[in-house]
């Protein structure tokens, strides 16, 4: 957070700190997950103790779209067919889901949030799979939560954001530069912030911070969730608020082998994303 005032510095760690928790559960989960020894058993028991989480996990596994050959009875079945990390990131995802606020005085629409959130990190999953090194339901939870910063300056500091989601529209620049612009810093900063007070891996924490810097790296997390953001966005799926397209950066097109076109074109039919997409809202704001 180089080169921010203290007076801005405090009042993004006071936003921040002002954003609701994860449930018990799933900050469980994540401590768990932090635990090089920690057990699949034990991550079942934690779940499980959860009723309305359980419900979620086996309600979406069991949906059309995850196209199962067997009914998912229970959560420590889901564990063994789909492994730890795919059901961590799965009840991370829907806690994400479910923490976000209906409404906010910036008058962003947040339904449009969530669908490009979604549609990014079922895009990123896509990518990463086709990556050495990559796990795709890494690739799917940083892009899902790559935005959240949107999140925290629609809530905590709307009229600073909303000045920027107009000046982004009315002359058509980036609304991450709109954002610098208007309050000093953009939502990758608050963003990796709230990355890391929720103890989130480095690499997820730097995805989030990095995933408009065009000279990053060549994480393979990083470049799938940039290309999937881009691409996002250019197929218009959902509205995270931002006009722009911007050119793939050149380490992210050596690792799709192109342009954002050509990368597209070797996706194919998209539209099973947007329908999975929308079915995860569903869930996760179930009560």
């Amino acid at each position: 957070m180089n080169q921010i005032s203290p007076e801005l510095e405090k009042k993004l760690t006071a936003a921040v700190e002002n954003m609701p928790a994860f449930p018990k559960s799933v900050q469980k989960i994540l401590e768990l997950t932090r635990d090089l020894d920690c057990e699949p058993k034990h991550l079942v028991q934690v779940i499980e103790k959860d009723p309305v989480m359980t419900v979620k996990i086996l309600r979406v596994l069991n949906s059309v779209h995850c196209n199962l050959p067997n009914k998912i009875t229970s959560v420590n079945h889901s564990v063994v067919f789909l492994g730890f990390n795919t059901i961590k990131n799965l009840a991370l995802s829907i806690a994400s889901v479910g923490i976000l606020p209906k409404h906010n005085d910036a008058g962003f629409d947040m339904q449009q949030y969530l669908l490009h959130s979604l549609t990014t990190a079922g895009i990123a999953k896509l990518l990463g799979g086709k990556l050495a090194g990559a796990d795709p339901m890494d690739c799917y939870i940083a892009g899902l939560l790559h935005d959240f910063g949107k999140v925290v300056f629609a809530q905590f500091m709307p009229d600073e954001f909303s000045q920027a989601l107009l000046k982004s529209s009315s002359e058509n620049i980036s609304l991450h530069l709109a954002e610098s612009q208007v309050i000093g810093v953009d939502h990758t900063v608050v963003g990796s912030m709230l990355a890391e007070k929720w103890q989130f891996p480095p690499a997820l924490v730097d995805c989030m911070r990095n995933h408009h810097s065009p000279d990053a790296g060549e994480g393979v997390m990083w470049a799938s969730v940039y290309a999937a953001n881009q691409i996002s966005k250019k197929l218009s799926f959902g509205d995270s608020g931002n006009p722009c397209i911007e050119a793939l950066p050149p380490a992210v097109r050596n690792y799709f082998g192109g342009d954002i076109d050509k990368i597209i074109a070797s996706l194919g039919d998209l539209s099973k994303i947007v329908e999975e997409a929308q079915f995860f809202f569903q869930v996760g704001a179930d009560a």
